[in-house]
């Protein structure tokens, strides 16, 4: 390809001209980012004055020429926009409208600015194939090498701006005044820990040496942990949506909608275990989205093969044709029937259409009626017959054998299918239960995410997916638009890999007992990291971008240049050309390991139909994706889309080859590509790999919950769900993906965000000291010795300087983040009662797996609960998690029992170092208070089995601690026998 001599303004495509001086121009001197003047005019105009490559100031010269120029026309402008109709008031979510200032701002040689910008995004979504695509709109698109971070960085948060550049989001940082104060107190709590540790360490207690040194370590690891925690929260952002202008940009009147497709990922296992009703919730509220119909397609994957799924799925299909155009009709939120008729609030709310009420008493007598339906298959699968389940035809049931059984593929809705009542189109709904055979290893859900990634790639190949657990629903009909507002902007959404959203969740008691809300996690933590690279992906509520999960990296990221067929043979594309720097070759190949399809998608673009095959061909694509050729051909359309190439007829045979389970042999699914393998927590894994690809990620949060799922409220199952998630940590940090080391040469990944991954892997190392921490107190009141020396003055302000600037963290983040205090103690309070527990358990459970290969489960066996409102809260299940916390509170207990005995023996003056120790032994049962209550129940039931392991571990830690006596100097026996001589009887 030939190439200009002069430098191309990476703005508009144009060349970015010479000086009087006849040198180019440059107007940032430190990275000599190529745009003309008159792109630098437009940005001054808007007010951004620095680089958008490195973010230093353009150099004064250049400004003093450009703002002398500017100043010439800003009476005209200024008499143009007071001219121009404007909205009055601050733009609202979903309210805002379309503003037309930009469209008139033309640049230095008569082309309109924004005009360009629109008719680039038009035909980026008008044309289908993919390579003259990128040949027509390459040097077209103006915004396509900004930096994404920095131009959300630099949006102004005033309603002008927004209006002024039109954006479908806007950043909107913390108030000055609230995250200063903020971040001093971090600074200042930091200064004082150091004071702290300081004074800790140079004023032993050589009485209870040993009880010293270990508070010391285990405070230490506290703080390691805290800094961890603390410093990925230092600049929390927010954002906000304008999904009315993504409508009017793509949905104009008149033409076809140019909104992205979105393929829809629900995954289900067992139907005994997560019932086909909530399933069929789900699937019904994706079904009735506010979004074209033939932009969604919902893959449901039974990786159980149960008749039951599918059975229950047929009911779906057929209860959809009435539930979705109800819905559309009067604008129900949300849009999961069982949800939706259980509301307790005045549904006649801004509806006027007469008809209302009598459609709605019918379609709640025909969901009635549904659900019945659906209680009767549940009720006939309960009883698997001896000859296995039997199919209406009376062929048998593929599944009967849910080991063995081949790949099942059922399109129920679609293009083709059954229409809803009024007869208009419905999405696509598709059922996949990929092939498995006694031998492979299938990865569990992380297995058959990627299964569903091939088969929506051969069916439909939407450029976004959106995955849901099958018990999360859409709460808010409109939250795949929320995520298009960042996804489809060619500037903001080009480094984007996925939108997260928070998780929210019904059926949870009031007081939150077990934080299961975690609200901290989700609207503090997450929005830290926001401000960041992004927040991790956490398994569900997620749309992803497509290329991403075929391991490709960001297109803003470092390219691999095209060889010439004359110079080096087309096998070797990897090569660079001679005058590409010697640094930049350096870089590129210490990121060849994070890049897993070896080279981007752009590359493709610079051969001829010839050597584009050969490249195919010779790349080993059949290596990286498997030997499918309309799969292969699908990844390499970046906008969706099925290949032009591909006969319809063929494509459910080539969908079922692409689940068959020897299908990822030799490949790089689950390597690099798809949802990676090698944890139970495949999500962290996932989005951690992304982000090392120099990809960053956003977080959504609507003023209304985009999903809501259930949680567990129980005290034993939510043990286990943290014991799940801590066990996929640690599994993280045993493997070679742990983020201490892991793309560290490639350079993509922030410090922070690095420093925030260390912390999912590593906290549920932090149970060994808890645990502990947790037993000094009963240490310290039964052999009347204590871990802190007596106070000095200034030592004393310095733990009341501590204490003081624990307090204020947390008020000052509860300020900017709205947490309530409530949600605060309860999360910290969760913190002790999982670390001692099911994080211990984690650790052990991690490294028996990893060195003696030992998978420990540990089943629960449930009683009955009441008929009442969160009846299961107050079930007990036995459980070997439930042992560690109530020893401790036994222990606590008896210890202090024990430390007021000893006072009162004592007299007078051991009563004020027992307040110190009685304080430390209270901390500990106040955070295990709501154990002890979720231990009780609701009459106080508790298992024997828990009562008699507590008591006996109890009594036999005092007994042995009594004996060896290990902190307390022993007695010279020989001169105590002397003074006794001495003695005259």
């Amino acid at each position: 390809m030939m190439e200009s001599k002069s430098p191309v303004c990476n703005t508009c495509g144009e060349e970015i001209g010479v000086k009087a001086n006849g040198e180019f121009f440059v107007a940032c001197h430190e990275c000599s980012f190529p745009i003309c003047k008159a792109c630098l005019e437009y940005e001054f105009k808007e007010g951004r004055r620095i680089c958008l490559r490195c973010g230093n100031p353009y150099d004064e010269n250049v400004l003093d020429d450009v703002e002398t120029k500017i100043s010439k026309h800003q009476s005209t402008i200024a008499t143009h926009i007071n001219n121009t109709p404007q909205d009055s008031g601050i733009h609202a979510r979903h309210v805002s409208t379309v503003s037309t200032i930009d469209s008139e701002l033309n640049d230095e040689y008569g082309n309109p600015i924004w005009k360009n910008r629109v008719d680039s995004w038009k035909d980026k979504k008008s044309k289908k194939n993919k390579k003259k695509h990128a040949k027509a709109t390459k040097a077209e698109d103006p915004d396509a090498q900004v930096p994404p971070q920095q131009h959300m960085e630099d949006i102004s948060l005033n309603e002008e701006a927004a209006s002024a550049t039109d954006v479908l989001s806007v950043v909107i940082p913390i108030p000055r005044t609230k995250i200063t104060s903020y971040r001093i107190v971090i600074i200042m709590r930091l200064t004082i820990l150091a004071l702290f540790f300081h004074y800790r360490i140079t004023h032993p207690v050589d009485s209870a040496y040993g009880l010293w040194l270990t508070s010391v370590i285990c405070e230490i690891w506290f703080a390691f942990s805290w800094v961890l925690d603390q410093f990925p929260k230092w600049s929390p952002i927010n954002r906000e949506t304008y999904i009315d202008r993504l409508s009017a940009r793509f949905e104009r009147e008149g033409e076809t909608s140019q909104l992205a497709a979105v393929d829809f990922f629900v995954s289900t296992v067992d139907p005994l275990k997560e019932p086909p009703l909530i399933t069929a919730n789900t699937v019904l509220s994706i079904l009735a989205l506010d979004y074209p119909v033939d932009k969604v397609s919902c893959y449901v994957s039974d990786d159980g093969a149960a008749m039951l799924s599918f059975e229950s799925l047929v009911e779906t299909a057929d209860f959809a044709r009435k539930w979705v155009p109800f819905c559309k009709k009067y604008s129900i939120e949300p849009r999961a029937p069982e949800f939706y008729f259980s509301l307790k609030i005045d549904y006649l709310r801004d509806k006027v259409q007469p008809s209302f009420v009598k459609e709605r008493r019918a379609m709640k007598r025909d969901y009635e009626e549904f659900k019945i339906r659906m209680n009767a298959l549940v009720a006939k699968a309960q009883k698997t017959p001896e000859e296995g389940w039997t199919m209406q035809d009376g062929t048998s049931w593929p599944g009967n054998n849910t080991r063995d059984h081949p790949g099942m593929i059922q399109v129920f809705l679609g293009y083709s299918g059954a229409r809803d009542v009024e007869g208009n189109e419905l999405p696509r709904l598709v059922y996949v239960s990929r092939e498995k055979r006694p031998g492979y290893q299938h990865h569990k859900k992380a297995g058959a995410e990627n299964a569903l990634v091939r088969v929506s790639a051969v069916l439909t190949n939407a450029p976004f997916i959106l995955n849901l657990d099958c018990d999360h629903y859409v709460n808010n009909s409109k939250a795949v638009r929320e995520a298009m507002c960042f996804l489809m902007d060619p500037v903001v959404g080009q480094d984007v890999c996925y939108v997260q959203f928070p998780q929210r969740f019904d059926g949870i008691d009031k007081s939150d007992r077990y934080a299961n809300r975690n609200i901290v996690f989700f609207d503090v933590n997450m929005r830290g990291l926001d401000g960041i690279q992004g927040p991790v992906y956490v398994g569900t509520g997620c749309v992803f971008r497509r290329q991403a999960l075929y391991g490709y990296s960001p297109p803003s990221k470092p390219k691999m240049l095209p060889q010439s067929s004359s110079s080096s043979c087309c096998c070797c594309p990897s090569k660079k050309k001679q005058t590409q720097d010697p640094s930049e070759i350096y870089k590129d190949a210490k990121r060849e390991e994070l890049d897993a399809a070896i080279f981007n998608l752009g590359d493709l673009d610079n051969y001829d139909e010839y050597e584009r095959s050969m490249l195919i061909s010779q790349t080993s694509f059949e290596k990286t994706f498997g030997l499918s050729a309309v799969f292969i051909e699908s990844t390499l359309m970046e906008n969706g889309g099925v290949p032009d190439s591909v006969n319809p007829s063929t494509l459910i045979k080539e969908a079922i080859h692409v689940i068959s389970c020897g299908y990822e042999e030799k490949t790089e699914w689950g390597k690099e590509i798809g949802w990676i393998y090698g944890s139970i927590t495949e999500d962290i894994l996932t989005g951690f790999k992304m982000h090392c690809r120099g990809w960053r990620s956003i977080y959504c949060m609507p003023l209304r919950p985009a999903f809501k799922g259930s949680a567990p409220i129980n005290l034993s199952d939510r043990l286990h769900q943290v014991l799940r998630w801590a066990l996929g940590s640690v599994e993280i940090f045993l493997s070679r993906h742990c983020p201490l080391w892991y793309g560290c040469s490639g350079g993509r990944l922030k410090w922070l965000q690095r420093m925030a991954y260390i912390n999912t892997i590593v906290y549920p190392f932090t149970s060994l000291p808890l645990v502990a921490y947790c037993t000094l107190p009963a240490i310290c009141l039964l052999t009347g010795k204590f871990i802190i020396p007596t106070l000095s003055n200034l030592a004393s302000m310095l733990f009341l300087g501590l204490f003081i600037s624990i307090i204020l963290t947390s008020v000052l983040e509860l300020r900017w983040s709205g947490v309530s205090i409530e949600d605060l103690w309860r999360n910290e309070q969760f913190w002790v009662i999982g670390g001692v527990s099911a994080h211990l358990f984690a650790v052990f459970q991690g490294f028996l797996k990893m060195l003696a290969g030992l998978d420990t489960n540990f089943t629960v066996t449930s009683k009955t609960a009441e008929d009442l409102e969160f009846g299961e809260l107050y079930i007990v299940k036995w459980t070997t998690l439930l042992i560690p916390p109530t020893s401790l509170l036994i222990i606590n207990l008896v210890g202090v029992v024990a430390g007021f005995s000893d006072a009162l023996n004592k007299g007078y003056e051991a009563w004020g170092p027992l307040f110190g120790k009685i304080f430390f032994a209270f901390w500990v049962v106040l955070h295990l208070y709501p154990f002890l209550k979720g231990l009780m129940g609701r009459q106080n039931r508790t298992p024997t089995i828990v009562i008699l392991w507590s008591i006996l571990l109890a009594s036999v830690f005092s007994l042995v601690w009594v004996r060896i006596n290990p902190f307390v100097s022993k007695t010279d026996t020989t001169s105590l026998s002397q003074n006794c001589l001495l003695i005259d009887c």
